[in-house]
């Protein structure tokens, strides 16, 4: 079956796209459609286009530093952080591995999750050629072990709104593990849905980001409204922050 014809449209970061900044760190509401880094695509990436927007922004005609600390696949929206000195990367690299990197994601499904609330753990197998995962109910080869908890929050028109606290951080980790539940989220027809987006975009969103300030040592709280596309906001009172 052929693939859906997508014109990419890169936009420029603007002061209305920055959730939070300051001198280390800068907080995105990413884009749904938007890659994070370069790709084969040749699109431009998202981490240039922040780049720009500092350098433009301070006055910085050599360039800007920007760290890519963790990813959000294309078709997701929602909050991702950059550090923009060495010493907030090397910190908060080591805190993402640490764990102590709080994510809260929203999806929207068309199947109603049972139980309504519980926790998956899957070991994932990554085919990189053809960018899919295959999720396993126990280890196998090459396999990384996956763990999510997830719950219901709220219903709407057939719809059905599902937090997700991610444990693990894994490539398509939410989209797969969702999809084994048999909750394909609502768009994202790898996994399952029936139908694809034009826009090239799922009904995941990445809403919260929580963590400890790695050079202030203060409590940080990032949230990302949802896309505005007359449909997302109808789901956005349902949500925790």
């Amino acid at each position: 079956m052929a693939r859906p014809e997508f014109n990419y449209n890169s936009t420029d970061i603007t002061d209305k796209d920055v959730l939070y900044e300051d001198n280390h760190l800068i907080g995105i509401n990413k884009r749904a459609g938007d890659i994070v880094q370069v790709d084969e695509t040749g699109d431009e990436p998202l981490d240039e286009k922040v780049k720009k927007y500092i350098a433009q922004k301070y006055s910085k005609p050599n360039g800007a530093f920007l760290g890519v600390v963790h990813r959000l696949d294309r078709p997701v929206s929602g909050v991702i952080l950059f550090a923009k000195t060495s010493k907030a990367l090397d910190r908060i690299n080591k805190m993402f591995k640490a764990r102590e990197m709080h994510k809260t994601y929203y999806a929207v499904v068309r199947k109603k999750p049972f139980p309504e609330e519980g926790t998956l753990v899957h070991w994932l197998v990554k085919n990189s050629q053809k960018n899919v995962t295959k999720a396993h109910d126990r280890e196998v080869q090459g396999s990384l072990r996956s763990e999510l908890s997830y719950k219901l929050v709220g219903e709407l028109n057939g719809y059905y709104l599902i937090e997700v606290d991610p444990i693990t951080g894994r490539p398509h980790q939410i989209r797969v593990q969702l999809s084994t539940l048999g909750c394909p989220i609502v768009g994202d027809n790898k996994y399952g849905y029936p139908r694809g987006s034009l826009r090239k975009s799922i009904c995941l969103h990445a809403r919260k980001l929580t963590f400890m300030h790695p050079v202030k040592n203060e409590p940080v709280a990032i949230i990302a409204p949802v896309p505005r596309d007359g449909f997302w906001e109808k789901f956005e009172g349902m949500m925790v922050g």
